[in-house]
């Protein structure tokens, strides 16, 4: 769903003249986002000339104005008040939350608790004082890149590399985590997330970070700040709502700006003499450091850093999900095919059968595999493994409850592949023969004895002969590469192709077929 500053921010890049395409990749934007956006202008005759002069809240609201209505009946919070309780002893965020519903009553429509949280963080930056949450134990996790890298160097080849260092800091303990990655992109942003999460056993209410690209789209002056839709994907999974300090103000996030340096000292420099050949090696190193710095008894303050995280901050951390953020790219415009399935990778996988035709967007995870129709979920699948070539995943709950509910059935291609000769019917018979659910062959068919649109009848029965001496499992591609390269012509006894001007029962198409029987 569009937000208010990305609703705008979309009509001014597709003003510039911006695809959708380049629109979702330069903004880490998802393509359904950017696809309501400019629906909803075209609907409603909204242009950038006249969005241009209105804030984020207009245009947005002018786009969607039943949303606009329907977030009109939501009950505010009383920031002022949220602030002044925050500084009393034993007030928590939560508390706040939970007295704002009870104030607002059973049948209003109340906020959920991280729009909550981001709605006292943007509050305390827009009105310029200091968020009191950043002196409660669980409140904040602030994360930064360090400036300072490392260096990786081949064992074999000794060819170097740079390994940078992600940083995260709990600001009430000071206690920290540290991770080495081999570049600076979006998946290692995110995962990082995921390991300091997991580093210390529960998540905080708010991250602050910096205003890295591959976390923040937009932060301007005043006005909303637009996250990419895979930070803000991660801020939801983990119930914490993310903050950008303001742009060129490190003081938005001391305790990770301060960690930087110390861990120059004791990881970097601790590490300086030794030589790694993987990021993973240098992990392992990393952590036996970080164990030593979180440990070490404070200059100023009684106590060490994983002191105080043990005694007073590990247990005001929001519990972790049953399952971490997995981090998932996009893949659109994947067309069902006859048998209710699209393809991704070598692996096909179901959708429902009504669906066979129209085109669907896949959201691939390391092991997860999901389609969307329309910005809907209607599929999900286990990601079928690399070793895995020309699978299938069907949920029978996808399949149509008979046959003839598709365009196509096994009976008319196989007429067909008899119709084009006998080496076609058994390239056919051992496609079927290969599937567990009968529709998971009609592609693959379908791919086979369309080529008779480019080569003919005649040339693919004498493709098909070639490929069924030399593989077990012939497919359309290994088909098509005899075809391309005319080795079915070299290969061929010429007595066994038909005579000139004989076209027999060999060259009947899908046309000749598409009424059913003769």
């Amino acid at each position: 769903m569009a937000n208010k500053a990305r609703a705008k921010l979309v009509l001014e890049l597709a003003d510039r003249g911006m695809s959708q395409n380049e629109i979702c990749r330069t903004r880490h934007m998802s393509k359904h986002t950017v696809r309501e956006v400019l629906d909803a202008a075209r609907e409603r005759g909204v242009d950038w000339e006249r969005a241009k002069p209105m804030s984020d809240e207009e245009v947005w609201a002018l786009l969607f104005p039943e949303r606009a209505e329907a977030e009109r009946a939501v009950a505010q919070p009383d920031w002022d008040h949220v602030h002044r309780e925050l500084g009393r002893v034993g007030v928590t965020l939560k508390l706040l939350w939970q007295e704002y519903r009870d104030d607002a009553g059973p049948d209003a429509v109340t906020i959920g608790y991280s729009t909550f949280a981001r709605g006292y963080a943007e509050y305390a930056q827009r009105k310029r004082v200091t968020s009191h949450l950043d002196h409660k134990p669980g409140q904040v996790m602030e994360v930064d890149w360090s400036g300072s890298t490392m260096r990786l160097a081949d064992p074999e080849t000794g060819e170097a590399s740079k390994a940078y260092l992600f940083v995260a800091v709990l600001p009430y303990s000071q206690y920290t985590y540290v991770e080495a990655t081999a570049d600076m992109k979006e998946r290692a942003w995110l995962e990082c997330h995921v390991h300091a999460y997991e580093w210390f056993g529960g998540a905080a209410v708010r991250i602050v970070c910096d205003n890295l690209k591959t976390g923040v789209v937009k932060h301007p002056k005043d006005g909303e700040v637009v996250l990419n839709d895979a930070y803000e994907a991660l801020g939801r999974h983990y119930g914490a709502a993310i903050t950008p300090a303001p742009p060129r103000k490190p003081k938005g996030k001391p305790s990770v700006e301060g960690a930087v340096g110390k861990i120059a000292t004791a990881v970097i420099a601790r590490l300086r003499d030794e030589t790694f050949a993987s990021v993973r090696d240098l992990n392992q190193a990393i952590r036996g450091c970080l164990a030593d710095y979180n440990a070490a008894p404070f200059q100023k303050r009684a106590g060490s850093r994983l002191r105080v995280f043990e005694d007073a901050e590990r247990a005001t951390l929001m519990p972790l999900p049953a399952t971490p953020y997995e981090y998932a790219t996009w893949v659109h415009g994947r067309k069902v095919a006859l048998d209710f399935h699209v393809a991704f990778e070598t692996n096909r996988y179901s959708v429902p059968y009504q669906l066979v035709g129209k085109t669907v967007d896949l959201r691939v995870t390391d092991t997860t595999v999901e389609a969307y129709l329309d910005g809907t979920r209607v599929a999900t699948h286990p990601r079928l493994g690399p070793w895995s070539r020309y699978g299938y995943s069907t949920v029978e709950a996808h399949m149509p409850p008979e046959l003839a509910k598709t365009k196509w059935d096994e009976g008319r291609m196989r007429r067909w592949a008899e119709s084009v000769g006998p080496s076609a019917s058994a390239v056919v018979d051992r496609i079927f023969s290969d599937v567990k659910v009968r529709e998971q062959a009609y592609s693959p068919v379908m791919a086979v004895l369309n080529l008779t649109k480019d080569y003919g009848a005649a040339r693919l029965e004498a493709a098909c002969a070639y490929a069924l001496e030399r593989c077990e499992r012939p497919r359309s591609r290994f088909i098509r590469s005899v075809l391309a390269s005319g080795r079915d012509r070299r290969e061929t006894d010429a007595s066994n192709m038909p005579a000139p001007g004989d076209s027999g029962g060999y060259i009947r198409g899908a046309g000749y077929y598409a009424g059913g029987d003769r």
